[in-house]
């Protein structure tokens, strides 16, 4: 068993190996997989096997920089709605206490305490002060 080990060791080093991006893709077969159950159609069962082969070529891949370029954009787009959840579920919790505001420089949102009038706020992200009225 100890040398199997070493030999799968050895076989992967240099290799890509698994990512968020190759979770995704396996979470995405097993829905496809589920689904395939029940309605059985060919053209699902070829995106199966696609996706199977797809992750197996990253995880085996030795051309390491492409593979985590790949898993970069997966990041940056699954941040962007990540942010967008997480900003709305902030909203959200905070619309009692706290005022949501856009940065006119930068376009950052600011979290503001809610005090009815007239206020100068600063940024924090680019030190522009502008006034906002709540």
């Amino acid at each position: 068993m100890r040398y199997l080990r070493e030999r799968l060791m050895r076989f992967m080093q240099g290799r890509y190996g698994s990512d968020n991006l190759n979770n995704f893709l396996l979470a995405l077969y097993f829905v496809l997989f589920i689904v395939n159950i029940f309605a059985y159609n060919i053209v699902l069962w070829f995106l199966e096997t696609l996706l199977v082969v797809w992750m197996f070529f990253r995880i085996l891949s030795r051309n390491i920089y492409k593979r985590r370029a790949e898993n970069e954009k997966y990041l940056k787009i699954t941040g962007r709605f990540k942010n967008f959840f997480a900003l709305t579920k902030n909203r959200i919790r905070d619309r009692k206490t706290h005022v949501y505001r856009t940065c006119p420089a930068c376009k950052s949102t600011l979290r503001l305490p809610k005090q009815k009038g007239k206020h100068t706020a600063v940024c924090p992200r680019c030190s522009r002060r502008f006034d906002v009225n709540i």
